[in-house]
């Protein structure tokens, strides 16, 4: 399991078209995706259970990926975090 941290940046935090496209990464990813918020947790494949974390710029969320191949997926989703959010 390996994960790191990424304070949002995006003025309207992690809105339905930066959450549509994070899900639909974490779906062609081979390891599952876990987003945290707080205290609240969503399965980086869900659609919903993404945007019901209520992230607003300033929010720190903590992203862990596990099983397949950790090291690649995490670079993805670093990289898809600093394009995009």
């Amino acid at each position: 399991m390996r994960s790191f941290k990424y304070q949002i940046q995006d003025e309207t935090g992690l809105h339905a078209r930066p959450a549509g496209k994070l899900v639909k990464l974490a779906r062609e990813l081979d390891s599952a995706v876990t987003l945290a918020a707080g205290e609240r947790q969503a399965d980086g494949t869900g659609l919903f259970a993404v945007l019901g974390l209520g992230v607003k710029k300033g929010t720190v969320v903590t992203v862990t990926v596990s099983g397949g191949d950790e090291e690649s997926s995490l670079k993805l989703l670093e990289a898809f975090f600093r394009e995009n959010l």
